[in-house]
This record gives structure tokens, sequence and C-alpha cells, in this order.
């Protein structure tokens, strides 16, 4: 494939009576403070990027705005997104097309996780009438393979491919406390974003947060860490070493009996590894 830069100093013709599109005006102050990335897949990325579950279509002004690309640039990027099955044009302006879709399909190994712990998580949804998240860690952030739940479901922000920081979730910090001290600690030191009043930050409290998790056989809680009034119980799915992935209850923070809700996830998590490894006879 071949890869086309653009110039940075590009700008779009400013239309009589409006903006230019390098208006700070126009844009938040975080988006008009970066820099305008050089290359076409940069530019590309941020334009995916750009869509989320609230806003699964966009016009081209939103995506102006979201992306702090000129207009111009926006545009002819879009036509050929467009034309490469990247993204679709709707009466309500852009989405995301079938290739994204196509391609989320191909990644074999999240497959079989959701695969293998889906009907569990499902069964724990309804036995408790949680909301069930399955997630991977990536980096610093939790990707969520899986979420099953009744009307709450609708009101949590996560959403199936979705992204949310580790540290602010039960999910992320299950399986950061599986990893070799020197990994977590380099998430640890990074001081991530502070999400709610309740999020867990500074180092040191996060340290001892990674240590309590451990002291309860992997149980991490979430209370309002995440989003204000929810609360998230979760466990990692793994037979030894570092956990591939983790699952978890999500409900109202006061509806919550952590104790109870920890012995039923810690139980399906460890059910859930054994589907996914299960132990080979050993040879004689």
């Amino acid at each position: 494939m071949t890869v086309t830069t653009l110039p940075v100093t590009e700008r779009a013709v400013p239309a009589r009576g409006h903006l230019t599109d390098s208006s700070p005006r126009q844009r938040p102050a975080s988006v008009a403070a970066r820099p305008i990335p050089v290359s076409m897949i940069e530019r590309m990325t941020l334009i995916l990027d750009a869509f989320d579950a609230a806003t699964p279509a966009l016009t081209l002004l939103e995506i102006v705005e979201r992306t702090g690309l000129p207009r111009s640039t926006v545009h002819r990027i879009l036509d050929q997104m467009i034309r490469l099955r990247w993204l679709a044009h709707t009466s309500g302006g852009y989405r995301l097309g079938m290739r994204t879709l196509e391609l989320g399909g191909l990644t074999a190994d999240h497959n079989e996780i959701r695969d293998a712990v889906g009907p569990l998580l499902h069964e724990l949804a309804q036995r408790t009438g949680m909301v069930g998240h399955l997630g991977v860690l990536d980096g610093r952030e939790v990707i969520y393979l899986d979420k099953i739940g009744g009307r709450l479901a609708a009101a949590l922000p996560t959403r199936l491919g979705g992204r949310m920081p580790a540290h602010a979730t039960a999910l992320g910090k299950a399986m950061l406390a599986t990893l070799e001290p020197p990994i977590a600690e380099s998430v640890v030191r990074a001081r991530p974003a502070r999400l709610t009043a309740r999020t867990v930050c500074e180092p040191e409290a996060m340290r001892r947060e990674l240590d309590r998790v451990r002291l309860r056989q992997g149980v991490a809680i979430d209370h309002e860490e995440a989003m204000a009034g929810i609360a998230c119980v979760a466990a990692p799915i793994r037979v030894r070493g570092a956990a591939p992935a983790a699952l978890s209850l999500s409900g109202p923070a006061d509806a919550m009996g952590f104790d109870r809700l920890a012995r039923v996830v810690l139980e399906v998590a460890h059910e859930a590894g054994r589907t996914l490894f299960p132990r080979r006879p050993r040879c004689r």
C-alpha cells in the first residue's frame, strides 16, 4: 500500500461569512493544540476515532471539529474512505463502513475468547440482573469483547470494541494485577487521567489497589471510579500467569452486594478459564 503524505500547512479556503477551519473557536482547546499529523494513515485514524457509540453518525463539520484537520483535507479523505468502504454516507452524514466490521471479525483470538465465555457471561448476567462485560487488556486500556445486560446496559457508555482506561475499571485492574511487576509499574507510573472523583490515579495508591486485588484472588472492584453512580466487580480469566481476559458485573453502586458478587464472578471466571484452557492429559 502506498502511503501519501500531505503538507502540514494545508488550509481550507473559508466561505464568506464563516470562520476558517483553523479557527480555535471551532475546535475544543485540546484538539486545537494537537499537532496535525502528516501521514495519510494517521489522518484516517483520527477520522475513524472520531466515531463512538453515542454518535455513530457524524456530519462533515463534526468530523472537522473532532479531528482538528482542515475541512478541505477531511472532505477529500472522506471521499476516499467511502470509496474503499471504511465509511458510508447516510442521511445523517457519515458512519463507519462495512470494511471495519469485516476486519473486526478477523481477530481470531478475541473471537475464540468471546465464543467460549459468551454463554457463561450471558448466564451470569441473567442470574444477577447486572450488566456483564468481557474484556481484554491492550496496553493501558481495556477493549470490550462482549456486553450483556438488561435496561441498564443502554445507560452504560461501554460498547463492543470500545475502550476504557484500565486503571479506572474493575476489568482493567483485575488484569493489571496479573502482569509482571515491571509491566504493571509502567501503567502505575503514567499518572493516568481521573474520570470521576473516586478514580485512583496516584502511583502509590494504585500500587496498594493492585496489591489488594492480588490478595482477593484477583477480584477487582470499581466503586464509581469509571462512572458516577455505577460500580463493578471483576475477576481475571486465567490458569496461570497473566490473564488474557477478564469478566465483570456492573450495576448501580448503591445496589451492589460486593461480597456475594465477588464470589459469583470469581467462580464463573474459573469456569471460563477451564473452558478456554482445558487441562491436557499428561504423557506417561
